[in-house]
């Protein structure tokens, strides 16, 4: 944890919060609890500060908060996923928000198997906990923006177009395309990716109709959560 993650309910007075939870545990078993220990902290939605132990027990701590700089900017990038498979989807959702997505979308492909739609780890609570791991990895405060669509014709043809109008480019990983994602680096970009298969053909020639750029990162195919990495690294 690089960053305590706090929010209202936390607090007892002006100032001063009391933690009892997973995040109690983790200052006391692995950071080591001591009065006037300061360590990195934190608003949900809001600004970074610090946090200064005044008192702990057993089962929970005091601190002393203060908060007074804005959280890392955000990456200029809106994510667009076909939805992984169950044990790779918190991968992606994590790697995304710590490198600063804040807009991610995951849609259905061909290649999608429907039974992914009804994984527990999609249910609110699994996907809350892994959004404050991931900003307590990064030292971000900023929730993302997580859609699902189930759909994806209607989505390009409904929802896409109005994504794109609000950025500079869109582009989708294609390893038979000639153009890098280096060419897009520092703008205000729409990233697809598509399932380890990649996307259908059909599914291409309606991603390419709506103005999507194929772009590559060589010959080899990688799997989802790696591919998100690598482009958007390139494109940070």
């Amino acid at each position: 944890m690089n960053l305590l993650l706090l929010e209202e309910k936390d607090f007892i007075a002006p100032g001063r919060v009391e933690i009892s939870d997973r995040r109690f545990l983790q200052l006391r078993d692995i950071i080591k609890l001591e009065k006037g220990k300061t360590f990195r902290a934190g608003m949900i939605n809001g600004k970074t500060g610090t946090a200064t132990v005044t008192d702990y027990s057993g089962s929970s701590a005091v601190l002393a908060v203060e908060f007074a700089t804005a959280p890392p900017a955000a990456l200029p990038v809106t994510l667009v996923c076909a939805l992984p498979r169950p044990q790779t989807f918190h991968k992606v959702l994590h790697g995304a928000i710590t490198m600063g997505v804040k807009d991610l979308w995951f849609i259905h492909s061909r290649k999608v198997e429907k039974s992914y739609w009804q994984a527990s780890v999609l249910q609110d609570e699994a996907v809350d906990k892994e959004v404050r791991l991931a900003l307590e990895q990064c030292g971000d405060t900023i929730y993302p923006r997580i859609e699902y669509r189930q759909r994806f014709k209607p989505f390009v043809e409904d929802e896409l177009p109005g994504l794109i109008s609000a950025a500079d480019a869109a582009i989708f990983g294609h390893p038979r395309s000639s153009a890098k994602p280096e060419d897009f680096t520092g703008k205000k970009v729409v990233l697809l990716i598509g399932p380890e298969g990649g996307f259908s053909d059909y599914e291409i020639e309606k991603l390419t109709a709506a103005g999507v750029t194929g772009v590559t990162l060589g010959d080899r195919v990688l799997r989802t959560e790696f591919a998100v990495a690598a482009l958007l690294a390139k494109l940070a």
